[in-house]
């Protein structure tokens, strides 16, 4: 159900309930009050008072989540990304791949699935299920021994993997693995891009509304890597290979607060795909030699720039305190009436609203972009570079990542305010924030356990060996 549907019952109801409220005084004085009118005047006022409680949003809590944590021995140094990389491409686009991989800010721990430390990589369908289920069902398995939920709890499943959509799909893989009940409400979001996470918490929260109060819904994001390994010799169509790496992050939400870590706030989604060049911007599409990629644009960051702007002009009167509102408008009007070439538009300072902020770890470029457009200082993007140094470009899943990075850094607070930004294909910038209720213990297990200490570490522009 809509927000907007749901105001126009409210106030249908309230319109309603004025009736008897205001007719009984006005009975009164014309003293023709009969035991009917008390009926009404006390009976009406509780039943709408009953129905808009059922009609108001059920609030929606995020319980716990977990990230995989990929082994040491899947780690893929620069130079062994190297040595596997001259086995599938030629001289040209090796030089390439590895001028960009030293100024990607990737480190040297970042991990790749095992069917890719073959020579030549393997990306047969077996080895990408494997990949799968290694990554979604470690995830799972850490949430639920955290949280104490078996799979006859749940009641909604929503998983979303972009590039890989095998059948049965992931929700069913999901399903069986965990012996979910007959009637869990399942989904499996397919080419939805990193910025699907945030997709699965929204269709997760709607779910959620119309559900027995105190279900459960579990998200669970992630990419597999293993199928899209790029061989050709396109330039924009070999960054994702060095960009993108395992990873995932299993998200328990509920409508019941009871031990709930966060609250879900808002959720603010833009899609800017009714424009081609936004459309294309991350295609997935062959070469001339019928090699499979993705194929990023020259224009990424012009249009993720655009999509952010969208965005948190939406998510702006949400959660900005008046006085940004107020200076937001007013250089609205400035411009239209002086001309938006002679004045700077107004950038709400989003600090005011948030503690905590995390941006999509797709790559050096992206963070550097969003930095600059919400005027961000280096620690507050910290969690993002540290993400994308230790894990790479884990698509949808990064976001959890950082979150659990400034938890384990210790660094949040009870009612703190998190924002999560995530931008991918379609092109789509999508949003979501929170509340903190109750923070993780410092020494809580983790990608980061065993890690966090040697972190922050300075990442040079360019890594030479």
């Amino acid at each position: 159900m809509s927000s907007s549907v749901q105001h126009e019952r409210l106030y249908r109801l309230l319109v309603s309930s004025m009736l008897p409220i205001v007719a009984v005084p006005l009975m009164l004085k014309a003293g023709e009050l009969r035991p009917v009118h008390v009926f009404l005047a006390a009976f009406v006022p509780a039943a709408l008072a009953a129905v808009y409680l059922r009609l108001r949003p059920r609030a929606v809590y995020m319980v716990d989540y977990a990230c995989f944590c990929p082994s040491p021995g899947l780690r893929v140094p620069f130079a062994a990304f190297q040595e596997h990389a001259s086995t599938c491409v030629d001289e040209r686009s090796l030089r390439f791949m590895v001028r960009l991989l030293e100024r990607s800010g990737l480190g040297e721990e970042t991990c790749l699935p095992d069917a890719q430390h073959y020579i030549p990589p393997e990306r047969d369908l077996g080895s990408s299920r494997d990949e799968a289920e290694l990554v979604v069902f470690s995830a799972i398995d850490d949430l639920l021994a955290k949280t104490k939920v078996s799979g006859e709890d749940i009641d909604i499943l929503v998983v979303n993997c972009s590039l890989f959509a095998p059948t049965p799909s992931f929700a069913d893989m999901v399903v069986s693995r965990y012996k979910l009940r007959e009637d869990v409400r399942s989904v499996h979001l397919a080419g939805m891009g990193c910025s699907a996470g945030l997709i699965s918490v929204e269709l997760a929260r709607n779910l959620l509304q119309v559900a027995p109060g105190g279900s459960n819904a579990l998200v669970v994001s992630t990419e597999t890597i293993t199928p899209n390994y790029y061989t050709g010799k396109e330039r924009a169509m070999l960054l994702p290979n060095c960009l993108f790496r395992m990873g995932g992050a299993a998200v328990l939400l509920s409508t019941r607060g009871r031990n709930a870590r966060f609250r879900l706030a808002h959720v603010v989604r833009t899609l800017t795909g009714a424009k081609d060049s936004a459309y294309r911007c991350v295609y997935q599409e062959e070469d001339d030699r019928g090699n499979v990629g993705i194929n990023l644009s020259k224009d990424l960051m012009v249009t993720a720039g655009d999509a952010l702007t969208a965005n948190i002009t939406a998510m702006g009167p949400l959660v900005l305190p008046a006085s940004e509102q107020l200076l937001f408008a007013l250089s609205f009007v400035a411009r239209k009436v002086v001309g938006s070439s002679r004045i700077k538009p107004y950038i709400p300072d989003f600090r005011t609203a948030f503690e905590h902020f995390y941006i999509h770890a797709g790559g050096r470029a992206v963070i550097d972009e969003l930095q600059r457009s919400l005027r961000l200082s280096d620690e507050q993007v910290e969690a993002s570079r540290m993400t994308l140094h230790r894990f790479g470009n884990t698509s949808s899943s990064s976001l959890w990542y950082e979150l659990a990075y400034i938890e384990a850094k210790g660094r949040m607070r009870k009612g703190d305010r998190v924002w999560m930004i995530g931008i991918g294909s379609g092109f789509k910038c999508n949003s979501a924030a929170w509340e903190c209720i109750h923070p993780a213990p410092v020494a809580a297990d983790g990608p980061w356990a065993t890690c966090v200490h040697r972190y922050p570490i300075d990442v040079p522009d360019v890594l030479k060996h």
